[in-house]
């Protein structure tokens, strides 16, 4: 018999024979959804989570429950390092004392989907990534899969975790999946139907080392491309056709040919482009033909006809049953009925003739500069919350178009202030969005515009975007706001 350690076990025979602990990092939505699909397997579970606000505590609860050892406030690194596989939820950085130990001891660390795809092994699934556009869109493409007669969900990390529909019976034949950089890192077996790639910009930078290091999870999407794999791209951005570079050859030295068909889309005209807006006849072009006028689209902005496009375009080279006559009408109907998603220029009511319109899931610059470029009225912008590491500059050029006045507030007002200061009418604010949005109101006039587009996170002075958005709509229609 030959001597030396044995070989380590890959992910799949890990989780496919339960044996040593599992250990769940975090016990958000992901993490104690995926405890209890682990736990239903057969699998010993140890979870941990640095907080102990009342939502973890609850978690914690319910996971001893069924019979998980969890500890809240902190991490037992020692008995983390002894794991058979450590699951992270996708808030974790990878630089996190309970990674860094689980990496030391060569235990290895995965994400919830990674989990979830492994006990979902006949679904079918479009997985959509990209800085800005990425949750619309992968609620059109479940919107359009459902319109078609499929049993599809919406997951990821568009907020429902997609353990949750692993344990569900049936499960799920399709899903639409939005995966962001943070989870396509700890993916390693993700193997689209079709693979779409939005669009691509700076985010991230109070995480990432560099842009680079953020695209560089980005393309992890193409990681197990084969002649089977069909790729949706947004080929106005050199960007976003050169990621599959970063993966196949990081030097970025030769040329790599992607595995699979590549559909391209776009909103002007081009030669060899699967889907474009012909502004001209004012219609959405699929695949060759004519699929619907832009005025049926009940969407804001070209970048949502650009979603739209995607969405379509992804749906169809799913299948070759989307492509038919009548799977075409049902596309077309399904782009018309849908509307906009909470949160993302979502209006929320007019109000002495002024319109308010929650767009907070805008947490970095290129996202609000999409929103700010959309509006046709002038317009009181609020920027603000927790910083990310982009400069607000790229915003000037499109602020002297419409904006009014930026009212900047939170934690990155002085940043904010120093780099559209002089340049912008502009005035900085506290903390309490109660003043933030009184100080909008007073300042909004009839036919104006108050948009909420922060630039930022919200993690300053809320839980999450959801909740700044929820106040933002209820102080927007209140009579007397507290």
């Amino acid at each position: 018999m030959s001597g030396g350690a044995a070989a380590p076990r890959s992910t799949k025979e890990i989780l496919a024979n339960p044996g040593g602990e599992m250990a769940v990092i975090g016990l958000g939505k992901s993490g104690s959804t995926v405890s209890a699909l682990l736990s239903r397997a057969g699998h010993r579970i140890y979870a941990s989570d640095s907080g102990s606000a009342d939502p973890v505590l609850k978690s914690a609860m319910a996971l001893r429950a069924q019979g998980a050892m969890v500890d809240v406030g902190g991490h037992d690194l020692a008995r983390i390092a002894r794991a058979a596989m450590v699951i992270a939820s996708p808030g974790v950085p990878p630089d996190a004392p309970p990674i860094a130990a689980a990496m030391s001891a060569g235990v290895p660390v995965v994400g919830e989907i990674e989990v979830a795809l492994h006990f979902l092994p006949a679904l079918r699934y479009v997985a959509i990534t990209g800085t800005n556009g990425k949750t619309t869109t992968t609620a059109l493409v479940g919107h359009l899969l459902r319109a078609l007669g499929h049993d599809a969900v919406d997951a990821g990390n568009i907020g429902a975790p997609l353990a949750d529909f692993a344990m569900r019976e049936p499960p799920p034949t399709w899903a639409a999946l939005e995966l962001s950089s943070f989870q396509l890192h700890d993916t390693p077996s993700v193997h689209p139907t079709v693979g779409v790639v939005t669009n691509l910009s700076p985010d991230h930078l109070d995480r990432y080392a560099s842009v680079d290091d953020y695209y560089a999870d980005k393309a992890r999407l193409f990681r197990n491309a084969d002649e089977r794999s069909r790729w949706v791209l947004n080929d106005e951005q050199p960007d976003v056709m050169n990621l599959p570079v970063r993966l196949v050859d990081p030097t970025g030295s030769g040329i790599v040919v992607l595995p699979g068909d590549t559909y391209c889309f776009g909103l002007g005209p081009k030669k060899g482009r699967a889907a474009s807006y012909d502004r001209g006849r004012d219609s959405l072009v699929v695949l060759g033909e004519p699929l619907m006028p832009r005025r049926e689209l009940a969407l804001v902005g070209d970048h949502n006809v650009a979603n739209a496009l995607c969405a379509a375009l992804s749906v169809m080279v799913a299948d070759a049953a989307h492509r038919t006559p009548a799977a075409r009408k049902t596309i077309r109907e399904g782009l018309g009925t849908f509307r906009a998603l909470k949160h993302r220029l979502e209006p929320v009511g007019e109000f002495g003739g002024v319109l308010w319109i929650n767009d907070s899931k805008a947490t970095n610059v290129s996202s609000t500069l999409v929103a700010v470029q959309g509006m046709t009225r002038p317009t009181v912008l609020l920027l603000g919350g927790r910083h990310k590491g982009e400069p607000y500059s790229g915003l000037v050029d499109a602020i002297r178009r419409s904006v009014r006045t930026v009212l900047c507030y939170g934690e990155a007002a002085p940043l904010i202030e120093q780099d559209l200061g002089g340049l912008v009418p502009l005035e900085r604010l506290g903390s309490s969005f109660v003043e933030v949005i009184a100080r909008a109101r007073s300042l909004a006039q009839p036919g104006d515009v108050v948009l909420l587009s922060p630039a930022c996170s919200s993690f300053d002075m809320f839980r999450n975007y959801e909740e700044r958005g929820a106040d933002f709509r209820r102080l927007a229609g209140a009579k007397n706001p507290t």
